[in-house]
């Protein structure tokens, strides 16, 4: 199939897909590898009055928590952290103190960076519990360090720490705390200076904290859950914080991914550390360093679809199929897509395959 063919038949399946959901409002696709000589960047819906535009920023949910596990593995390269250090070494008593007991014994001096990076130290979410309270109430506002402290008092650990996986946005606040006392910076200052000027991300930022470093001309894309548009809740980026806030175009993003995959931004060695830890998420996903391994599953995921990246809960996508050498970034924007994204990306891959 030639690379013409390809690159329509993955257009029709991405309209079509949109067409088809009267619940996504806009929807973003780039899919770009040179070894086939493949470059798409795919937009449909609308953002208000403007129509979708492949350049428009996409509020990216946790996609940004490889963002965050990167400036974390930077700083452990520059020797200001280390993944096995203890949290205790980098964050206040007060903070810490009774956050993670565990059937009456007291963990969390046991919690090491590189827990809360394989979502393995034990601790409750905060995300989803806040998040329903944050849309009941429109005067409700909290900072990530209270939202630290609302954790400690509503919800238990799961396991002591190293002893299990429990997926939680409460792991990668803190790792945006420790990201803050190392460096001396606001979580998204620090994000600028350490991914996006080097990468020369020049529109993206990050969601009610700041701007992009060159202005746009165009909206960041509506993201929705049930009904509510997250863009225009101030309190949602305090929220999300280091465990997603990233704002980007997809082009902006092919950056990014393009730098881990060059290693422009950590070593190699370090890249490997952070690819070695995998623990299992669901099936066919692994977990470790903010890195989703999509691994195959006999009769249910062929190893065409072995591939590695981030995703968000709004349907966003940010992943990198090594064989093909090929990146597909994307969101639609929506929390109904949580799960349905991971079909449709499979499909997208498969498109691609039929041209090797």
């Amino acid at each position: 199939m030639d690379k013409e063919r390809v690159a329509a038949s993955i257009e029709a399946l991405f309209r079509n897909q949109v067409s088809k959901d009267k619940t996504v409002k806009n929807a973003y696709l780039l899919v770009h590898s040179d070894q086939k000589d493949i470059h798409i960047n795919l937009a449909e819906g609308a953002t208000g009055s403007f129509p979708a535009d492949p350049c428009q920023p996409n509020y990216m949910a946790s996609v940004g928590k490889l963002f965050t596990s990167t400036i974390i593995s930077m700083l452990c390269e520059q020797d200001r952290v280390s993944f096995d250090d203890r949290i205790a070494d980098h964050l206040d008593q007060e903070l810490l103190k009774g956050l993670h007991i565990h059937r009456g014994i007291d963990h969390t001096n046991e919690i090491r960076v590189k827990h809360l990076l394989n979502q393995t130290s034990g601790l409750p979410d905060n995300f989803e519990p806040l998040l329903d309270e944050l849309l009941a109430d429109p005067d409700f506002s909290i900072i990530p360090r209270e939202a630290i402290e609302w954790v400690k008092k509503h919800s238990d650990p799961h396991f002591p720490p190293g002893t299990g996986f429990q997926y939680t946005d409460t792991n990668y606040h803190l790792l945006g705390l420790i990201i803050e006392e190392r460096t001396g910076l606001p979580f998204h200052e620090a994000l600028k200076q350490y991914i996006y000027e080097p990468l020369e991300m020049k529109h993206s930022s990050m969601l009610h904290y700041s701007e992009p470093m060159e202005p746009c001309s165009l909206p960041i894309a509506d993201a929705y859950f049930r009904g509510t548009r997250l863009n225009g809740v101030e309190a949602y980026g305090s929220l999300d914080y280091a465990g997603g806030g990233v704002v980007a175009p997809t082009e902006d993003l092919l950056k990014f991914m393009k730098a881990l995959v060059s290693h422009q931004l950590i070593s190699e060695s370090t890249w490997q550390t952070m690819m070695a830890e995998r623990n299992k998420f669901t099936l066919g996903i692994r977990y470790g360093y903010g890195i989703w391994h999509l691994t195959p599953v006999p009769l249910l995921m062929p190893k065409r679809y072995a591939s590695w990246g981030a995703a968000g809960a709004t349907g966003a996508f940010m992943f990198y199929h090594p064989e093909m050498d090929a990146y597909f970034i994307g969101s639609f924007n929506d929390f109904s897509y949580k799960r349905k994204f991971l079909q449709f990306m499979g499909k997208t891959m498969n498109q691609l395959w039929k041209g090797k």
